[in-house]
């Protein structure tokens, strides 16, 4: 089914910001973020025009994982509030006009969680069954090294599974040794899981998004991953998209959003997902999902020694990444376009320039990217041309996936701490993490107290406050991004194609719809590109619509260092 401007969903016209709320706001002088430190800034996204907040957990959590170990789906950390200020943010939101989704974090539970507490308690429990709990390899004994019964690894190092002392048995944790995995082959652990989903949204809640949810069902054969470097296998072929995933997101959608009204948004962040899965779980035909968060993009600067192990982003790459994804999802499915987000570092940092161009580089980036079909997701700080921390000591990270890589690899003596402090810095999620730049007072304006993460130290110069005063900024370039969105259907449904597929500094492509074209570039360069298309012309681009340097030159095009342009032009119809 392929959307046309009379039948598409809201969201295909729609914009999404990300908070992450221990980063966003202060409003007690504690060090932390909070939901009252979000109401006090909707101001902000007002004026930015995004259509949806997606906020990051903040439920009950023992914060191992910043708040992505839940031991309360139902009810508010103190540390961000109560439940009565997430009441108040759904209203406020909705008084303005936007939409408020949650993070669904229903892969993993904390170790903490009641149901967690009791599923550990005794081999005999009713909630045993409730997690993937299984004794030691055949012929081995427990807490010998090689018992545990795969040889997965974690995503955040080490073994996937923990051993339970006092039963003699392991549970299965994907990620941290305090977040074990549900067993979604439970209908008792679906039907609970759907539960709490229905009861947020009668709270008014918008949709959700929903955390790692293409791994929730596993191969139950459980068999070992192949192993291509250190002592543990890679297990994903087993979780990743397993064999009854589409079964069990066709079961939430009809237990949960199928008798709602279509302001719900149901988002699937999924690592490893096909372009062929994405199709399937978005069709809307299916009713599985709206769009899918995948990670292609996001890989393309890993070396072969995983995320920290970083290479030079190839253009060429990134065009073939993009381009198989908007031929893919064309005529069925949806997608949805980030460059930052709690996971991934500053896309200025990353793929632009932090220094010298970093106004022209960060809003080439973001009108390359908006640009292209789906919907996209602004991250906190991504609209003021906020960059990576750029720490230099180990004592400055927090994460738990960055200190356990260090961890892991000093013990394997591959890595010296120079090396290992070069991959943090350039891709350690802490660099999303560090507090919103709001002003140049000590910390940011974030926090009249002690933050939780450092500021970055150049907020003095880059901040919301000096970003809204210059109409040329960052933050201005963004608002007249999501206004074109919203004000030219093409930007939303639009045919795609690429141009200039083998220039590995400039991205080209056209959409159109409807008889209106619109030209695309990007330099990602920072030298002067001559840029040559045939059907574009002198006299044949229409109007600029849009661009990040004060003029556009008649005449051939030259696109300067780190400049993008968007052309509009309108074909008559031949009779």
């Amino acid at each position: 089914m392929r959307f046309t401007p009379d039948d598409a969903p809201w969201w295909t016209r729609a914009v999404v910001y990300q908070v992450y709320p221990r980063s966003f706001q202060d409003s007690n002088g504690d060090g932390v973020g909070d939901l009252r430190g979000i109401l006090d800034r909707l101001d902000h996204l007002a004026e930015l025009g995004v259509d949806v907040l997606w906020l990051s957990p903040v439920y009950r959590s023992p914060q191992d994982d910043n708040g992505y170990d839940i031991s309360d789906y139902q009810d508010i950390d103190p540390v961000f509030g109560t439940l009565a200020d997430l009441d108040a943010l759904v209203a406020d939101l909705h008084a303005r006009g936007m939409r408020l989704v949650m993070d669904l974090v229903v892969n993993h539970t904390s170790d903490e969680h009641p149901w967690f507490v009791e599923s550990r308690s005794s081999t005999d429990n009713p909630k045993r069954d409730w997690y993937w709990w299984r004794p030691p390899r055949a012929g081995m004994t427990a807490g010998d090294p090689g018992a545990e019964p795969t040889n997965w690894a974690s995503f955040f190092s080490g073994p996937a599974w923990e051993l339970e002392a006092s039963s003699g048995e392991y549970y299965l944790h994907l990620f941290s040794r305090k977040q074990p995995d549900l067993n979604w082959e439970n209908p008792d652990v679906r039907r609970a899981v759907h539960t709490m989903m229905r009861w947020w949204l009668d709270r008014g809640v918008d949709g959700f998004r929903m955390d790692v949810i293409n791994l929730i069902s596993k191969d139950t054969s459980l068999p070992d991953g192949p192993v291509t470097s250190g002592p543990y296998g890679d297990g994903s072929g087993a979780y990743t998209c397993g064999p009854r995933i589409h079964e069990l997101l066709a079961e939430m959608h009809r237990e949960v959003f199928a008798d709602r009204p279509d302001r719900l948004l149901a988002v699937g962040e999924m690592p490893g997902v096909t372009i062929d899965d994405a199709r399937l779980f978005t069709d809307p035909a299916r009713a599985e999902l709206d769009m899918v968060f995948q990670f292609e993009h996001v890989g393309l600067d890993h070396g072969p020694g995983g995320k920290f192990d970083v290479r030079p982003l190839r253009l060429t790459d990134l065009k073939a990444s993009f381009g198989r994804w908007q031929v893919g999802l064309a005529d069925v499915g949806w997608n949805s376009l980030y460059w930052d987000n709690h996971d991934q570092p500053r896309i200025v940092s990353r793929f632009g320039d932090d220094t010298a161009y970093l106004r022209e580089s960060a809003t080439m980036l973001a009108t390359v990217l908006h640009l292209h079909r789906g919907t996209p997701y602004v991250y906190q700080g991504e609209e003021l041309g906020m960059t990576n921390a750029h720490f230099t000591r180990f004592d400055q990270y927090r994460d738990i996936e960055s200190l356990r890589y260090v961890d892991q690899a000093r013990a394997q003596g591959h890595v010296t701490d120079g090396e290992l402090l070069a991959g943090l810095a350039a891709m350690s999620r802490d660099n999303a993490r560090t507090p919103v730049q709001w002003d140049s007072s000590p910390h940011a304006g974030f926090t009249t107290g002690e933050p939780w993460l450092p500021v970055n130290a150049n907020h003095q110069s880059i901040n919301a406050q000096a970003e809204r005063a210059d109409p040329h900024s960052v933050f201005h370039h963004y608002r007249r991004l999501i206004a074109l969105r919203h004000d030219n259907p093409v930007v939303a449904l639009g045919d795609f194609t690429m141009l200039l597929v083998d220039d590995e500094s400039v991205y080209a492509f056209t959409r159109g719809l409807d008889g209106v074209e619109l030209l695309v570039l990007g330099n990602f360069a920072a030298e002067d590109r001559a840029v040559t298309l045939a059907d574009w012309g002198q006299g044949a681009r229409g109007e600029l619509v849009l661009g990040n340097y004060a003029d556009a030159p008649d005449g051939e095009i030259v696109l300067r260092p780190w400049e993008s342009r968007v052309y509009r032009r309108v074909r008559t119809a031949v009779t």
